[in-house]
């Protein structure tokens, strides 16, 4: 069910996940932003944008919402709100998000923390009706299960429609090993989302064993996560990505 629904979603290319950051120094120039960055992102071919409370807060994430349901709505959307997963769930529901992307859904707590955890991530997912990205062992999430990896990417298969792994920050490389090693325990055909560090120049090598990417800091002017998307940027990233044959 997972495989067929993200290929459902997205087909069988590569596909471009990319970030929206929501960056200002208050709530309408965060608006204002995100408006002109949702045009730059979408009309230069991403997949999806995910609205995240990255630079701003849950509100921030809401007004976005907003303008995509009021004046953008052929824009394809994810939503993660970081440190409120059950928010971004609600959100989901209320909006019509694609999917909601968390961190971490396997790996990141005490195993008794892990169960209730899993079961009310059971009961989201059945109320969102969406598709859900997961984390493990992702950028800046603890390690506390306790258990091997390969264990908790099986939990993370049950769990989520995607997994989604990065190296150790924001705009740095995730190892070719660490991609690598999670494809051969999860399998040849579960979907598996590089979650950083992926650029028009090493996309080919980062993304041969996963079916998609989610980005943010390479395409901005300065390549850092503070910068402003360049939809020049956007556009020779999308076509790297796009361009791409899967194994």
């Amino acid at each position: 069910m997972n495989i067929a629904d993200f290929a459902e979603a997205f087909g069988d290319r590569t596909a471009a996940f990319a970030m929206l950051h929501l960056k200002g120094d208050n709530a309408a120039q965060r608006l204002e932003r995100a408006r002109r960055e949702i045009d730059l992102l979408w009309d230069n071919g991403v997949d999806a944008i995910i609205v995240e409370n990255y630079f701003g807060d849950t509100d921030d994430v809401v007004a976005a919402l907003e303008y995509l349901r009021a004046e953008r709505p052929d824009v394809r959307f994810g939503i993660n709100v970081l440190k409120d997963d059950w928010r971004a769930f609600e959100l989901a529901a209320e909006y019509g998000a694609a999917f909601v992307q968390l961190d971490s859904v396997a790996g990141h707590l005490v195993p008794d923390d892990d169960a209730i955890f899993a079961d009310r991530l059971d009961r989201a997912r059945a109320d969102a009706g969406c598709l859900v990205f997961g984390g493990v062992r992702f950028k800046y999430q603890p390690y506390l299960s306790g258990r091997p990896l390969a264990v908790d990417l099986a939990l993370a298969v049950e769990r989520c429609d995607a997994i989604v792994v990065t190296g150790e920050g924001t705009g740095l490389d995730t190892p070719t090993e660490k991609v690598r090693e999670f494809r051969r325990v999860v399998g040849p055909d579960f979907p598996l989302i590089v979650g950083a560090g992926v650029t028009a120049e090493n996309a080919e090598t980062q993304l041969a064993d996963a079916q998609a990417v989610i980005v943010g800091s390479t395409l901005k002017d300065t390549r850092v996560d503070t910068g402003d998307v360049a939809g020049e940027n956007v556009a020779t990233f999308v076509a790297a990505v796009h361009g791409l044959q899967r194994a």
